[in-house]
């Protein structure tokens, strides 16, 4: 497992054949909105990890084989 987060941390990707893959997104800061208030918010930049779906899974969860 802690090779998958330094992977993370260094910006990297994981891949799992027929499953998908997982990189890291990085967002930039934007204005946000507190939804209970409704005051605007400064939210800071973040990273945070993605998966895309594979191939092969995508077409099993569609019936299609």
């Amino acid at each position: 497992m802690k090779g998958f987060i330094n992977e993370f941390k260094n910006g990297g990707r994981i891949e799992i054949r027929g499953f998908g893959a997982f990189t890291v997104r990085e967002y930039k800061a934007y204005k946000g909105r507190n939804p209970k208030m409704g005051d605007a918010v400064n939210v800071k930049p973040k990273k945070k990890p993605f998966f895309k779906v594979g191939r092969e899974l995508k077409k099993l969860v569609d019936g299609k084989k």
